[in-house]
């Protein structure tokens, strides 16, 4: 459904030129969900705004929904939905207002726009609100009008940039059902996001960008198991440099990362790593805090292609 090779966008920024994204490639398969997960400033948004013709590449080529995207950008905007991260809604208009002028800009007749406008109320559970005006509406609520608004022409793709932004969790967690119903009707939903939760709870494939640059690609699962056997981290009451020395270099430590609490220690198995990390530690005199065993996520997954955590960007 989408495909790029070598995408490339640059920026002037005063007297220097800014690389925003450089040599993105992607495949988004028909159906999914697929989740772009990077920090704030490693060129999601403007790889997504490429893909939505609204920037035009400087290098490299895509194609969305089988439109070409430099030859025919007319024709990938009548096929695609597009959500910005900002929102959409006007203040002093209502939802089916909105909905129904959104229709109209896609040259749809009246009758059916004010059918389609219907449909996407009672979708989206609009209705106890949608004949008013927006500026009484809730973050969530809103947001659910954004998402409405980008589907109402029926697209085959539709892209969410930072969807979830600024939500709490029970809005959040609603707007991932309404994310999984539009897979479930059969759209393709390209979504970026710098929540780890959100990608791994709701992206059947995810890739990571950092600087511009693509570093991993693959379903959640695929990704995490990257990182091979398990991941100890342990609190250290400020001894944490006297444990990293100690620790460095054991046989049974394969990487270690020191954390802002402690270290992140990457091992084969936890259950024989945990008592030796104890011995060590406790022969040295040295007071733990707390320790933890856990799976790789894709924080780790973030961590190990980086050399830095997604969670402190």
């Amino acid at each position: 459904m989408i495909e790029t090779k070598g995408l490339r966008k640059s920026f002037r920024a005063r007297k220097t030129t800014v690389e925003a994204v450089r040599g993105v490639d992607l495949t988004v398969r028909e159906g999914e969900i697929f989740g772009f997960l990077g920090p704030n400033g490693a060129g999601k948004t403007t790889t997504l705004r490429m893909l939505a013709t609204l920037i035009v590449p400087d290098g490299g080529e895509a194609t969305v929904a089988g439109a070409d995207l430099r030859r025919n950008p007319g024709g990938v905007r009548r096929l695609i939905g597009y959500v910005a991260q900002g929102g959409s809604t006007w203040d002093t208009v209502s939802a089916r207002e909105e909905l129904v002028l959104q229709a109209r800009l896609y040259g749809i007749g009246k009758a059916k726009a004010r059918e389609l406008a219907a449909r996407a109320i009672e979708s989206f559970q609009l209705s106890e609100f949608a004949d008013r005006k927006c500026q009484t509406y809730s973050g969530g609520q809103r947001r659910r009008v954004d998402i409405a608004l980008g589907i109402i022409h029926e697209p085959k793709v539709v892209f969410l940039d930072e969807p979830t932004t600024g939500l709490d969790p029970q809005s959040r967690a609603h707007m991932w059902d309404e994310v999984r119903r539009l897979r479930a009707e059969g759209m393709t939903v390209f979504i970026t996001t710098h929540y780890l939760e959100e990608a791994d709870a709701l992206c059947d494939r995810i890739a990571i960008i950092d600087y511009g640059q693509m570093v991993a690609e693959g379903t959640p699962d695929e990704l995490k198991r990257e990182v091979a056997g398990d991941v100890v981290t342990v609190g250290l009451n400020g001894a944490t440099p006297q444990a990293a020395q100690l620790l460095d270099g054991q046989p049974y430590v394969r990487q270690l990362e020191t954390t802002d609490d402690g270290l992140r220690l990457y091992v084969d198995a936890g259950a024989i790593a945990i008592p030796q990390i104890l011995r060590t530690l406790d022969g040295a005199g040295l007071v733990l805090g707390s320790m933890e065993l856990h799976r790789p996520s894709l924080d780790d997954v973030f961590l190990t292609k980086t050399g830095r955590s997604l969670r402190e960007e």
